[in-house]
């Protein structure tokens, strides 16, 4: 029964016994039948939106009303059982599941597997959000463990050298910076691109724009030269001239909208 203001609804054996059976071990199956257990073929998850709770600013107690546990709990006991049972956590893979309902009247393995590994990456990911949420909550800048975890962005057009793959991955924090930017024009980005992006926008938010305008070029995440000047073109100038060999295919930021 549920209870506890929804605290407890899907902690019971009898979901995680059809989410856990193995379906061809008869003791399994005796247990199932002994307590009146269904299997489970199919997990949908909505998580209760922690990260959007965070985002939005909410009080500590509002953020830990909305740390879900049933959700991991099972979506964890599915994944681990995914020989015989298939999780979704991404509304983006209702299609595909639904494909093979229709067409194959189940799920393949490799759906499965492929939704589990998925299904692992999100939980992982959940519960970096909160622990890093409550390191900062509390002033612990140092803990004895770390969790990082991200969504996935776009996909990068190669890593630092050509013929390496890389692909962005977004916390979902709103503090203004790349993760947030929108690509207006141009080709595919490159893992370069975005690190000097980011390195040329920290630096040039360095100088206030009620102040004076300012330029900053980057190559390579160094920066090639920075200076503030009466105009933005004034800036630029200044900018350039501190390197102009190296500044060349680097990256330029401005502190104000340009002026044309």
């Amino acid at each position: 029964p549920e209870m506890m203001d929804g605290r407890v609804k899907t902690l019971h054996p009898a979901v995680h016994g059809g989410l856990l059976a193995i379906r061809d071990d008869a003791e399994h199956a005796g247990a199932m039948k002994e307590h009146g257990i269904g299997g489970i073929d199919l997990l949908v998850v909505n998580l209760y939106p922690f990260e959007a709770t965070v985002a939005k600013g909410a009080a500590y107690d509002e953020c830990v009303e909305n740390i879900d546990i049933g959700g991991p709990a099972m979506i964890r006991a599915a994944a681990k059982n995914h020989a015989y049972v298939a999780v979704v956590v991404d509304a983006s893979d209702y299609g595909a599941v639904l494909d093979e309902l229709k067409t194959k009247k189940g799920t393949s393995l490799a759906l499965r597997t492929r939704l589990a590994q998925k299904a692992y990456s999100r939980t992982a990911a959940y519960d970096a959000a909160i622990s890093n949420w409550m390191a900062d909550a509390i002033g612990e800048t140092a803990p004895d463990y770390r969790a990082f975890g991200g969504s996935l962005k776009q996909t990068l057009r190669y890593g630092e050298n050509p013929h390496q793959v890389a692909s962005f991955y977004v916390t979902g924090e709103k503090r203004p910076g790349v993760s947030n930017a929108e690509q207006l024009q141009g080709k595919e980005l490159s893992y370069n691109n975005i690190n000097d992006t980011d390195a040329a926008f920290e630096l040039v938010g360095e100088f206030d724009p009620a102040l004076a305008p300012a330029i900053a070029i980057i190559k390579h995440a160094n920066p090639c030269g920075v200076a503030t000047g009466e105009t933005l073109a004034d800036a630029y100038r200044k900018a350039l001239a501190c390197d102009p060999v190296s500044a060349f295919g680097g990256i330029i930021a401005a502190n104000r909208p340009l002026d044309g």
